[in-house]
């Protein structure tokens, strides 16, 4: 009878166990959903006072374009808007324009222009405060200019989002320091523009403010990551604007909108203040750097914020000025050039830009040089990938956590997501058939220790060092290589990284690049894209194909580049190959083929 009670009350013991451990678990469960509920309602609240944030500040502005339209009736935003930056300067400085008009005349622009393409995600208010006092900064060199920020760059009391959540609700403490030097040279910063999320993508779309528009297309990205400011700039909302570029994020934008920008030598402007999903990360580096619609406006911010007082704010910075004669040279280049960089093939319309191109510059009386950029695919697979990745993308990872992933970066994000074994995997299996696609998710694993990543450093350094001895070899002054485009469609980027090699690749170098627009896709091109097969025929040349397809009408451009601190040098490089288009057009329109 002992023996039955015992077993009794063993079995009660077990059973009570068991319903310990059940309702254990189910707390738990219920716990976890609960949390991600309550995280999931947390986010969705952020979100929302973001966008009641943007909201509440567009409306504010429209009121403030109409209380001065009424109050000045005289006023013609048409001529204002029409004018070039340097003709809108010096209207400023001689007093036949004033900086309430020009100030109102692009605010209302930029209201018409977001309401088309979704390109702001604030008004930046306080502009109107600076604008009451803006005679203070009379002597400037961006006197009564407005200009438009990449939502990234510090501006006191807003915040830098990146298109990420967990950056939301944590405005700046204080203004970054080139938005300081832009207010001390008399510009006016007065809105901020969207990026995708992370702002590693080309794309253009955020949970937080939705996706922006091309201003030519509306079924084409404008670019990114600064494609608001492309977006806002090509519609012919801002006159001027300042982005940040660390895989062609100036440039892209610039040539998918059919503007100029500018991408300098690292560190010639000041870094701080701009926000980053991967700061930290040392192989590829960010620039900072303008977006417009003509070189010499590119030229004028540069001269504008390479001034003392920068230098001051940011000692790390080396105090070289803006080097006018270097810019408003006329002397012959020896130009260095290629068509194909071996590793992603060129649209048939950016190959014919960079052809149509150095026929001119030939003409002109330059010189130019076959020149190849040696082991691209080494660099893409080895250096940039293994680079930005060498934390195995845990950074970048864990500023998505907290809301959901933009249908815009979904396609690039699933592969950094996948377990280590998984990505060893898939890069074994798929490299008989897309040794490509193979040497990307082999390389999304890092370097696994520190002592691995200070060797992929020196392998950098290694690495410029050849493309600058290739590049002596040469005797080049500057190089003209194509510029990635037409416009995608949307939500290619994140399943094209491949093509940023034309971008990217002088991010790694350190060398100043910038875009110009050359031309434009004809039907033609189009004709040509249908036989398209790429340099590797896999499956990103095939989306690649679909991607730039349906662009007839859309701007294709060209990229100028020249060696590290030689950033004046490559901008009148830049100014040359825009002068010959220019003529080039007007000779047409005359009938003087």
């Amino acid at each position: 009878m002992d023996r039955i009670d015992h077993y009794k009350e063993l079995i009660y013991a077990a059973n009570l166990n068991w319903t310990v451990l059940t309702a254990t678990a189910c707390t738990a469960s219920g716990l976890v959903i609960f949390m991600k509920w309550f995280g999931h309602q947390q986010s969705r609240k952020k979100i929302q006072r973001a966008k009641a944030r943007r909201e509440t500040s567009l409306q504010r502005a429209e009121h403030a374009v109409l209380q001065f339209q009424n109050s000045h009736p005289e006023t013609d935003p048409d001529l204002i808007l029409s004018l070039s930056l340097a003709d809108l300067s010096k209207r400023l400085k001689d007093g036949t324009l004033t900086p309430q008009a020009v100030f109102h005349s692009y605010l209302g622009k930029t209201l018409e222009v977001n309401g088309r393409l979704n390109c702001c995600t604030e008004i930046l208010l306080e502009s109107l405060d600076q604008l009451e006092n803006i005679d203070t900064c009379k002597d400037g060199l961006l006197y009564g200019i407005p200009v438009s920020i990449k939502d990234n760059m510090a501006y006191k009391g807003h915040d830098s989002t990146c298109g990420v959540l967990c950056k939301l609700d944590l405005p700046a403490p204080d203004d970054s320091v080139l938005v300081k030097v832009l207010k001390r040279q008399g510009a006016i910063p007065f809105v901020k523009t969207n990026v995708p999320q992370s702002m590693l993508n080309f794309d253009c779309g955020n949970p937080i403010y939705g996706h922006t528009l091309n201003p030519h297309n509306h079924q084409k990205t404008p670019g990114g990551s600064s494609g608001g400011e492309g977006a806002l700039i090509g519609g012919g909302g801002s006159i001027l604007g300042l982005g940040s570029d660390i895989g062609g994020s100036i440039r892209i934008p610039a040539s998918f909108c059919g503007i100029c920008g500018f991408k300098p030598t690292v560190n010639r402007l000041s870094l701080k203040g701009a926000s980053s999903c991967n700061r930290g990360q040392k192989s590829v580096l960010s620039s900072l750097g303008p977006l417009a619609k003509d070189v010499d406006s590119l030229a004028l911010f540069m001269q504008a914020l390479l001034c003392d007082y920068m230098f001051t704010l940011d000692p790390t910075v080396p105090p070289i000025p803006f080097n006018q004669q270097v810019y408003q040279s006329g002397k012959p280049l020896r130009i260095g050039y290629y068509e194909n960089d071996g590793y992603a093939m060129p649209s048939p319309s950016m190959s014919r830009a960079l052809r149509e191109t150095k026929v001119l510059l030939e003409r002109a009386g330059h010189t130019l040089v076959p020149f190849s950029p040696p082991r691209v695919a080494y660099a893409m697979h080895e250096l940039v990938v293994k680079g930005i990745a060498a934390d195995g993308c845990a950074t970048i990872l864990g500023h998505m956590k907290g809301g959901p992933v933009d249908p815009c970066l979904q396609a690039q994000i699933t592969p950094y997501s996948l377990p280590q074994g998984l990505k060893k995997i898939f890069s074994i299996l798929l490299k008989p058939i897309f040794p490509r696609i193979s040497a990307a998710f082999d390389g999304l694993r890092g370097v696994g220790s520190v002592q691995n990543l200070w060797r992929q450093h020196a392998d950098v350094e290694d690495y410029c060092n050849e493309v600058m001895a290739e590049w002596r070899r040469c005797e080049l002054d500057v190089l003209l290589c194509p510029m990635i485009g037409p416009a995608y469609n949307h939500n290619y980027p994140a399943k094209l990284t491949s093509t940023v090699s034309y971008t990217i690749l002088y991010n790694l170098l350190n060398f100043p690049a910038g875009v110009v627009p050359v031309t434009t896709v004809t039907a033609e091109d189009e004709e040509e894209l249908r036989h398209y097969v790429g340099n590797y025929e896999d499956l990103w040349d095939k989306l690649y194909k679909k991607a730039v397809c349906d662009g007839e009408g859309l701007p294709v451009a060209v990229q100028c580049v020249s060696l590290p601190w030689q950033d004046e040098l490559c901008l009148r490089f830049m100014r040359e190959v825009e002068r010959l288009v220019r003529e080039e057009e007007r000779r047409r329109s005359e009938g003087l083929e």
